[in-house]
């Protein structure tokens, strides 16, 4: 099955000798004993379970040596697998096979240039668990970063409690001394009663005695005058001491709403308070969302309708890159489409401050492909082996329930998919004839 002098330069990969050891196993314990390997009759007599894992050693290393005992095998793949066993006697391998299942066919038929196709799963297989790590390593990093802003987030609600308790106690000092400048002012008004009761009884006495000396009389309106300024200025004094409280008190009063403010909307309170109407059942209006747009009859592809989506807050508006570009500048190089589509949509961000992520195919593309993304504008390529499609489907499938999404596609499959998960689909050309507008 193989021409004189192929091999492998370096041990079949894990997945594979597993696997392959394991067809072996299975082959070993339908044929008849007499037919069995002198190596693995004791190994034949294993139950199933234990065959490929206690005689994994013997197996892979009989397969090797022993022609026969591996064209068995390799009959058994073939009747498993037929299209992939033709497909690498042709040269060919399937697209959407396996890399561990491709590598032990071409070991087992042993097709021309089989050690290439075990050298590619290899490759394959490296790649994968390359990818594999890389994600594990992202996802360690974000839920790092996750609990480093939790904990800041606890350190500031912390401190904002901290500075409400100390002017909790100010405030509570500021009542005190309020109290006692109102009790001073108090003892200063009744003072002011009893000068004023004095001089009334002074100018009875000089009333009844109006043939007493003048100069009695002066030395009486003397002292008259002077209980007067003394009167005034304790007026004055309570005026104004009062009139320094106050404004200490609105200034404390102020820094509390601000400070009430920050605390309201750091653990996200309720600004106002239930009324007794808010306890009548009625029908209420429903806030704005996608599914209640348009809100009169407009055509599908009439750029009011988009207009209207970008009405709704806190909207996340997904494109479908390419069937927008193909849609409306099909002859331009792909490149070009997506700089013209970015340049668009950068403005369009810019004007509606909604949420704009863009998602090109890049299932087929070799490696990364530099693109410059306008302010507001996230840009996302598809892994290789998924299509953009999925990808858009991952993205609202990620958002929570009840967030306003439109995906922008003409592709009939992803707009129905999207719609069923609460998404709003739009039409390409809608968009299209939304940024020639602008």
């Amino acid at each position: 099955m193989s021409s004189a002098g192929e091999g492998l330069s370096r041990p079949l990969p894990e997945q594979v000798r597993l696997h392959v050891v394991e067809l072996a196993a299975q082959v070993l314990g339908s044929m008849p004993a007499a037919t069995v390997p002198p190596p693995l009759r004791g190994i034949a007599r294993f139950d199933p379970r234990k065959r490929a894992r206690l005689g994994s050693a013997p197996i892979a290393a009989q397969l090797e040596s022993d022609k026969e005992f591996r064209e068995l095998v390799a009959e058994a793949i073939q009747t498993a697998w037929p299209e992939l066993v033709a497909g690498l006697a042709e040269g060919t391998v399937p697209p959407a096979a396996e890399p561990v299942l491709v590598a032990a066919a071409a070991y087992l038929t042993r097709p021309p240039g089989w050690p290439d196709l075990v050298e590619q799963a290899r490759a394959d297989l490296e790649q994968a668990a390359s990818i594999g790590t890389q994600r594990e390593q992202a996802e360690t990093r974000l839920r790092e970063q996750l609990a480093a802003q939790r904990a800041a987030a606890k350190e500031e609600v912390d401190r904002v409690r901290e500075q409400l308790r100390a002017a909790r106690a100010e405030n509570s000092d500021l009542r005190r001394k309020l109290h006692d400048a109102r009790e001073r002012v108090k003892a200063a008004e009744a003072r002011a009663a009893e000068l004023e009761a004095e001089t009334a009884e002074t100018r009875a006495k000089v009333a009844g005695a109006n043939g007493a000396a003048e100069t009695e009389v002066r030395r009486l309106k003397e002292r008259l005058a002077d209980a007067e300024r003394q009167l005034e200025a304790s007026r004055r004094a309570a005026r104004e001491g009062r009139s320094v409280e106050d404004a200490r008190i609105r200034v404390l009063m102020d820094a509390l709403q601000d400070s009430a403010a920050g605390l309201r909307k750091e653990l996200a309170l309720p600004t106002t308070i239930s009324r007794p109407a808010d306890y009548v059942t009625a029908v209420t209006p429903g806030a704005p969302s996608v599914g209640a747009v348009p809100a009169r009859a407009l055509a599908n592809d009439d750029p009011q309708l988009l207009d209207q989506l970008l009405a709704i807050p806190h909207l996340h508006l997904i494109i479908d890159g390419y069937n927008v570009t193909k849609t409306g500048y099909p002859s331009l190089t792909l490149a070009d489409q997506r700089a013209r589509l970015l340049t668009g949509l950068g403005g369009l961000a810019v004007q509606a401050r909604v949420e704009v992520t863009c998602v090109f195919d890049g299932a087929e593309l070799n490696g990364p492909v530099q693109v410059s993304a306008p302010r507001g504008v996230r840009v996302m390529f598809s892994a290789p082996g998924e299509i953009a499609d999925d990808l858009i489907r991952q993205l609202v499938r990620a958002e929570p329930a009840g967030r306003q999404i439109a995906v922008v596609s003409s592709d009939r499959e992803v707009a129905e998919s999207v719609r069923r998960m609460g998404a709003r689909p739009v039409p390409s050309t809608l968009l299209l004839r939304r940024l020639g507008r602008s």
